[in-house]
């Protein structure tokens, strides 16, 4: 599995409520989601996001409730993967869950630069930014299998 995209990139303890406000979670369509997620820390990221790009934030990225509806809003809107320099447990966990790679590194996040241009392997645990390569753990192969089909559910099924 590879991924390339222009990064968006935001700080410190982004947590749910800044991803998909309280105020749209009537709704657990994505379609609906993706038109609202980072509107509160970033009116124009919908505009600007393109599929395959990534985010990068800072510590404790996806903190606050556990409500599956931010990594939901975040796949929908197109992001490819989320680094990180950590995550909030649960929201690791409903990022893995609905098929949405998140990788954390430290080294990575605190370097990358907003708007640019990475590519992750995840098969090889690489990071590439311009001429810098950041190694990562890989993905244990059944976690490669839930994020190809799309999902715990949808890997379940296929079982």
């Amino acid at each position: 599995m590879k991924s390339k995209g222009t990064v968006h990139k935001y700080g410190d303890n982004i947590d749910t409520d800044v991803i998909i406000p309280a105020r749209y979670l009537n709704t657990s369509d994505p379609a609906e989601l993706k038109l609202h997620c980072m509107e509160d820390i970033d009116a124009d990221f919908i505009k600007r996001v393109r599929s395959g790009d990534i985010i990068v934030g800072g510590r404790n990225f996806g903190c606050g409730s556990s409500r599956e509806h931010a990594p939901i809003a975040i796949k929908a809107a197109g992001i490819s993967c989320v680094v990180a320099e950590s995550f909030a447990r649960i929201f690791y966990r409903n990022a893995i869950n609905i098929g949405l790679p998140i990788i954390e590194s430290s080294e990575a996040a605190q370097t990358i630069q907003n708007g640019d241009i990475i590519e992750i392997d995840f098969d090889k645990g690489e990071i590439k930014s311009g001429d810098q390569v950041f190694t990562v753990p890989a993905f244990p192969h059944f976690i490669q299998e839930i994020i190809v089909a799309g999902g715990l559910m949808n890997r379940m099924a296929q079982k």
